[in-house]
């Protein structure tokens, strides 16, 4: 019985959580931005990069360390 529920537990985390992502807002775009020296060109990448995940292109995602 607890194979079973732990089977559908992960049936339903698999399937919930599918291959889906959710991209940036224009709000969150511009608010992002706020810190670049260039804003248009930085807001003008990330709309790009936007519209690529959108179309399912993949995209390479910078990160940068957090300075607490």
């Amino acid at each position: 019985m607890k194979l079973v529920l732990n089977f559908s537990i992960f049936l339903l985390a698999f399937f919930s959580f599918s291959n889906e992502s959710f991209s940036l807002t224009d709000y969150q775009i511009e608010r992002f931005c706020k810190k670049e020296k260039r804003v248009s060109l930085c807001i003008k990448k990330l709309q790009e990069k936007r519209s690529d995940l959108q179309e399912g292109k993949p995209i390479e995602i910078p990160i940068t360390p957090y300075k607490g």
